[in-house]
């Protein structure tokens, strides 16, 4: 029997790449995506050098048609899909109502709201076939007003948890669960889009890519009757 299959969009970097990381490790066969082919390859390398099964998928989510194929050629190469994970986001430092710009804000919404829908559209067939599970990676944001974060951003991320429950209501009967993980702080590369970009030692109290790894992983391993409708995963550091 062919190995349960894991796509991940943003599994070239940060959290996406921890996930995939800890998804290969316990058995499945994993396919990330990702607008940049050569971190999409050197995390394919170090699963596939592990023993790992690893193929990588590159495309800009916000690409209707590069998803569709995407997804085709996932199929094709590993035979199924049982899982998903959409770890792919945006922000920008310009985050207030006075200093936005409506391009970004544009941007930031189909990035995290427009192509999330996207991917679980074109993924879902397959999930009902497999009973299978979908991550959709959120935030603190996502969860409860956070200030700081962004009038595009909070919107799209706030957006994601009425994706989910819709989700969960209209395909349980297929067998098909999803999860809205919220993140709290994660020291990744993300954070370079904050207006102040925090330092070394901001860093160092924040969960870690691996943090989140190993929430996505809990909600991956879960018996197929079981379902984890929200996950909040926060530093005790979080205000």
């Amino acid at each position: 029997m062919a190995a349960r299959a894991l796509w991940i969009t943003g599994g070239g970097s940060g959290m996406g790449r921890s996930i995939a990381m800890s998804a290969a490790a316990a058995g499945w066969a994993v396919a990330l995506s990702g607008r940049r082919r050569d971190q999409l390859d050197g995390v394919v390398a170090e699963i596939t050098a592990s023993g790992g099964t690893a193929i990588a998928l590159p495309l800009d989510v916000r690409d209707r048609e590069a998803v569709v194929e995407a997804e085709r050629r996932l199929l094709d190469e590993l035979g199924r899909l049982d899982g998903l994970v959409l770890a792919a986001g945006l922000n920008a430092p310009r985050r207030r109502w006075a200093d936005q710009e409506f391009a970004e804000f544009e941007q930031i919404v189909a990035t995290n709201l427009v192509a999330t829908t996207s991917v679980l559209d074109a993924a879902l067939p397959d999930l009902r076939a497999a009973h299978g599970v979908a991550v959709v990676i959120s935030s603190y944001a996502g969860w409860t007003f956070q200030p700081g974060a962004g009038v595009a951003y909070s919107a799209s991320k706030t957006a994601l948890a009425s994706l989910v429950r819709t989700l969960n209501q209209q395909e349980a009967e297929h067998g098909v669960r999803a999860c809205h993980l919220c993140p709290g702080d994660v020291a990744t590369d993300f954070l370079t889009q904050r207006p102040a970009v925090p330092d070394a030692a901001a860093r160092s109290v924040m969960l870690t890519p691996e943090d989140i790894a190993r929430a996505v992983q809990f909600v991956l391993d879960a018996p197929a009757h079981v379902r984890v409708d929200e996950l909040v995963v926060s530093p005790i550091s979080q205000t």
